[in-house]
């Protein structure tokens, strides 16, 4: 906990999961603000090594995703790039983790091909959803109802279609942090 301009800010955890081929863009910027705005940001890969960007941008990672317990995040962030996304969504723990966020009721954020994964971890049924359009078929295959918005809120999930849309995606989620800041974490 930290004080900024006379008010008190929580700390909250957010969770980044990627594998190779990430939107580097959609990766750094959401961190880079969390970390701004004094939240934890870990990142996760599969194997908890390191990962290269489409862009080369190699991020490391703070941890591997079977080591993370989505009771320990207030929200987990899926950016896109077609590689990653297409890459996790047949990853048994990456569904399993995106899975259980979903049934602890926190915060799943997804940008541009993101949304892939939470379609196979069968969490986008019944839910509003954008993502890049070259997706909007699976997305609504998925049980979502697409839409064409730069951001999308829908109950515990917030959805963005491309790069140009991470300002609203960050305000969307900035916000859902601090609404969520006083809940209690099981937090080791």
């Amino acid at each position: 906990m930290f004080t900024l301009a006379r008010r008190t800010v929580e700390m909250s955890k957010v969770l980044l999961i990627v594998d190779e081929g990430f939107e580097d863009l959609e990766l750094y910027y959401p961190k880079l603000r969390l970390v701004e705005a004094g939240h934890v940001a870990h990142v996760a890969t599969p194997d908890g090594g390191p990962r290269e960007g489409k862009h080369g941008y190699t991020t490391t990672a703070d941890l591997a995703i079977p080591e993370a317990d989505a009771g320990t995040y207030d929200a987990l962030v899926v950016p896109g790039g077609s590689r990653s996304p297409e890459q996790l969504r047949v990853n048994e723990d990456a569904l399993a983790l995106v899975r259980g966020f979903e049934e602890a009721g926190r915060t799943i954020a997804s940008i541009c091909h993101g949304p892939w994964l939470l379609g196979s971890a069968g969490v986008l049924s019944g839910k509003r959803a954008t993502c890049y359009f070259k997706i909007r078929d699976d997305v609504r295959n998925a049980g979502a109802e697409y839409v064409d918005e730069e951001v999308t809120i829908s109950g515990n999930l917030i959805t963005s279609r491309t790069p140009a849309d991470l300002p609203a995606f960050m305000r969307a989620l900035l916000a859902r942090l601090g609404e969520r800041a006083s809940e209690p974490l099981n937090r080791p």
